[in-house]
């Protein structure tokens, strides 16, 4: 039995609700669960005409869509209602650091209240079976010690988007010693924090890759800021495949640790500085950039994740290295130019991936 094949044993005909499933990761999810032939519903904003969502016409493929805010707790309720998913996941977020100082309340509402009305509603139906919520990496307090980040070191937010993910993590772990832990959904709620995530088909304003490839595509000058800083770069379907390992285990009700946040980090070679990415990107493509020297808006120096939890508990590992998922979002982008459908870029790529020893 091929990688495919085994994934498609568990997946095939679940019944899986995406919240944020028109995002950049949301999009990704929705290609590889509609290519395991899950049923799939999906509540999130309106699609953007520039992005992987609209780009791939993945809408097609998904069993219900329903476009609304999350804040909206009655239609959200109705909607998991009415389609009775067995797995969650919940992505819906307000997910770039720059754009929550620009816009602090709609960040904090969006995630916060977002994932309150989510955790409101679930406790009211007995056919949920788990519930994978993304954080990020950036909820750890960082100290001077530069040291790879687990799962129960100190939390602590500095920008408004990092602060709503830390309160997410403490509404989640709230919620579960409170209401969850002697329901159906025992230790079959989690948190999931990842690092950068790169990849084809991310078009979001203000993130390193999609700026890189927009100066590669429109022979543009590009403006890098905090060209100094460590981040633990990471494909996207790393941490995706995290989400999955994470939450069919729980649905098989075998999770026996008791901390409910994963860290789904790369490898060490893979925490890079900003400026590292920028000219291994432009030995293979050619582009013009600049350095910014003072940034207005402050981010964390450094981040690093230990991802030994997921490893030893659910098998799961990084396969594809910096070079390699940089040079994957890449070709991701020279097959799309070359016309090769988005969709078919992610399958291929997603195939690549799992079949990787």
């Amino acid at each position: 039995m091929d990688s495919k094949e085994k994934l498609k044993k568990f997946w095939k005909n679940k019944k899986v609700f995406i919240t944020g499933h028109t995002g950049f990761k949301g999009s990704w999810l929705s290609i590889i669960l509609n290519s395991l032939n899950s049923e799939i519903h999906g509540y999130s904003l309106k699609p953007k005409k520039n992005s992987l969502y609209s780009k791939s016409k993945i809408e097609k493929e998904i069993s219900s869509n329903t476009y609304a805010n999350i804040n909206n707790k009655i239609k959200l309720k109705n909607k998991i209602y009415s389609c009775k998913p067995e797995i969650i996941f919940h992505l819906a977020a307000q997910p770039l650091v720059l754009e929550s100082y620009k816009k602090p309340f709609e960040t904090f509402n969006t995630n916060i209240n977002g994932t309150l009305n989510l955790l409101e509603c679930i406790r009211e139906f007995s056919f949920i079976k788990s519930v994978v919520i993304i954080t990020t990496d950036k909820v750890y307090k960082i100290d001077k010690k530069n040291k790879n980040y687990k799962e129960t070191d100190e939390l602590g937010g500095l920008d408004p988007y990092s602060s709503s993910k830390v309160g997410v993590e403490i509404l989640v772990n709230s919620y579960i010693k409170s209401y969850f832990c002697n329901s159906n959904l025992k230790n079959r709620i989690s948190t999931a924090r990842a690092g950068n995530v790169i990849g084809g088909g991310d078009f979001s304003d203000n993130r390193l890759l999609p700026d890189i490839i927009n100066s590669i595509n429109n022979g543009t000058n590009l403006l890098i800021r905090n060209p100094g800083h460590i981040r633990p770069w990471q494909h996207v379907l790393d941490p995706l495949m995290g989400y999955l390992a994470l939450a069919e285990k729980q649905y098989k009700n075998k999770i026996t640790v008791n901390e409910h946040s994963w860290n789904f980090g790369p490898n060490k070679n893979s925490f890079k500085k900003v400026i590292g990415i920028v000219k291994y990107v432009k030995r293979l493509k050619n582009f013009k950039y600049t350095l910014k020297k003072n940034n207005k808006f402050k981010e964390k120096n450094i981040l690093k994740l230990n991802s030994i939890k997921a490893k030893n508990n659910l098998k799961w590992i990084s396969k594809w290295n910096l070079n390699q998922s940089l040079e994957n979002t890449i070709d991701w982008n020279s097959g799309t130019k070359n016309g090769t459908s988005s969709k078919n870029m992610c399958e291929r790529q997603f195939l690549m991936y799992i079949n990787k020893k």
